[in-house]
């Protein structure tokens, strides 16, 4: 078979363990996961509610221009439509992004460590990634513009990012679009937007209207909580919409999927519950860690990238035997480090006590 010459050092992802996997692995009644950044606290309630007695015709394909979303979406962005682009997840937009604008000859630009997804699909399409280390977590935004040359296509900038979960400053963001060429698109990540209380954030839907070459990545899996539906938004200008759209599959939202991120959409109050209890998880998993003299990375999402008193993947395993899993960083790119999902009280609860147990570990053995 004639397969693309990239795919020849490229592995397919490889998700971590299930909840059902880890309870037979080690005879455990209890796991939770928090490895994957998804809301501990669910969904929206009225769509659990609107879910059970939801009307749908199966033999119809969906609304391939998810035009009810669509418009309310743009109401509550303050945005045209035609400024709008769905996709399965903000992952396939960036599949459609990479289809669309990278190939052979061209290169792209992106953090590392950050979601690997960016480079993943670039190299599939046959182009160049320039990785960019982060410094202290952060975008070295004036890596990227010395990065940049005739042939560069793509910028993708993760924010907050993932896994550090650091948040690029606004006032930097502009500077750097100033000197971007307009012909090379700027996409800005924002996975984690609704989980961000830093009170400088400005909100980068506004950029699209004064830079015709960025688009703004969001999604439903995250703090909306309806990840097994896979519904993900960007918003850009006309122009940069209509030729993502020509490349996008006409049907590739389920009605289910439409239906119900329409419903999560009216309920603000869920979010700033979600947002609120978060925030005061998170500074508790800080504090240990500041107690315990571990590095743990600023972050303005639902993780947080914290070090761990031993080998990365010996401490995941270590946590795993306990019932929690959590995501090495030397899966991540950030050896000695752990990413965890900031879960419930309880949740963190046994997380925090599990996590002792490796730093008495350590201690005994020292």
């Amino acid at each position: 078979m004639h397969w693309r010459k990239a795919l020849k050092d490229m592995k397919p992802y490889t998700p971590g363990k299930s909840i059902e996997e880890v309870k037979e692995m080690y005879g455990l009644n209890e796991v939770v996961k928090l490895a994957s950044n998804e809301n501990p606290y669910g969904t929206v309630p009225a769509v659990q509610k609107y879910f059970e007695n939801m009307s749908i015709n199966y033999e119809v394909y969906p609304d391939g221009y998810a035009g009810l979303l669509r418009t309310k979406m743009a109401e509550k962005l303050g945005v045209e439509e035609n400024r709008l682009i769905f996709g399965s997840g903000s992952d396939e937009l960036i599949v459609i992004i990479a289809r669309a604008l990278l190939g052979p000859g061209t290169n792209t630009i992106a953090a590392t460590p950050t979601f690997p997804q960016y480079a993943h699909h670039a190299e599939i399409e046959g182009a160049l990634v320039k990785e960019i280390p982060l410094v202290d977590g952060q975008h070295d935004l004036n890596a990227f513009h010395q990065a940049i040359d005739e042939n560069t296509s793509v910028i993708w900038l993760c924010s907050p990012n993932n896994p550090t979960g650091s948040l690029i400053n606004h006032e930097e963001l502009v500077v750097f679009l100033e000197k971007v060429p307009e012909n090379i698109l700027v996409v800005i990540d924002e996975a984690y937007f609704e989980y961000i209380t830093d009170p400088a954030y400005i909100n980068t839907v506004n950029l699209t209207e004064q830079y015709k070459n960025v688009i703004v990545l969001r999604t439903f899996s995250k703090a909306y909580g309806l990840a097994a539906f896979r519904v993900g938004y960007g918003i850009s200008s006309p122009e940069i919409i209509t030729n993502l759209d020509t490349v996008r599959s006409p049907f590739n939202i389920t009605s289910t999927s439409l239906q119900l991120a329409e419903v999560a959409l009216e309920d603000d109050s869920f979010i700033a519950m979600c947002r609120k209890l978060n925030r005061e998880q998170m500074v508790r998993i800080q504090e240990f860690a500041a107690e315990n003299n571990l590095h743990v990375f600023d972050s303005e999402a639902n993780f947080l990238l914290i070090e761990v008193p031993m080998n990365a993947t010996d401490a995941t395993e270590k946590l795993l035997q306990h019932g929690y899993i959590v995501r090495s960083g030397d899966a991540l790119g950030v050896p000695g480090y752990i990413r965890v999902t900031i879960g419930t009280e309880s949740q963190n609860d046994g997380f925090l006590e599990a996590f002792s147990t490796l730093i008495e570990r350590v201690g005994h053995e020292r």
